[in-house]
Parts: structure tokens; C-alpha cells; sequence
């Protein structure tokens, strides 16, 4: 199966889930998504995601200085965040449990 079909029905809530954690600039998102498992993930994925959903009122977003290079658009949920990623999470959780129940006699 193609994980990263899997991962773009799904991109948005890992990255609210990401950003429930704490705020986090582009790559920072990207780095924290990797460690916990989507190595696959792409930069402009992600990137085009925390666009989508700032320009969606579901993020904020600020910038900070840098003393290593340029300053750094950080992105973190509000209060639309927060309760899409409740949403999501519910929605989530349940289609899981049906694909778990649909899979534990078939698998080999």
C-alpha cells in the first residue's frame, strides 16, 4: 500500500496535532512530524499545509528573530484549531477502530 496516499488524507491533522504540542516554524513541524514516525514526509507538503491552514483561520502565526539566519514564521493553533483538530481526532479514532476491526481476521 502507498503510505503516502495514507499520509495526505491525513497531513492536516498530524500537523495540528503537531502544533497542539507547541508552536513550531516550517522545518521545526516538519523535523517533529519525522521523528515521530513520517519519515516520508515532504517539505512542501508541509509547508503548503500550515498555508492552507492559516489561510483557513484554523492557525496563527508570528514571527521571531533569528541570530542564525532569517526570521522564522511561527504557526500555532487557535481556538478554529483547536476544535478542528477535536473533530479530526474523533473522526480519526473511529475510522481507525473500523479498519482495526475490518483487518484482525484477515491479516495472514
Amino acid at each position: 500500500m502507498d503510505s503516502s496516499q495514507l499520509l495526505k488524507g491525513v497531513l492536516d491533522l498530524a500537523v495540528l496535532a503537531v502544533l497542539a504540542e507547541r508552536d513550531g516554524y516550517g522545518y521545526d513541524v516538519v523535523r517533529r512530524l519525522r521523528e515521530a514516525g513520517l519519515e516520508d514526509i515532504g517539505d512542501a507538503s508541509v509547508y503548503g499545509t500550515l498555508r492552507r491552514l492559516f489561510k483557513a483561520g484554523a492557525l496563527t502565526s508570528y514571527v521571531v528573530a533569528s541570530d542564525e539566519g532569517p526570521h522564522r514564521k511561527y504557526y500555532g493553533l487557535n481556538d478554529v484549531g483547536r476544535a478542528r483538530l477535536a473533530s479530526s481526532a474523533s473522526t480519526w479514532t473511529s475510522f481507525a477502530a473500523t479498519m482495526n476491526d475490518l483487518l484482525k481476521d484477515a491479516a495472514p
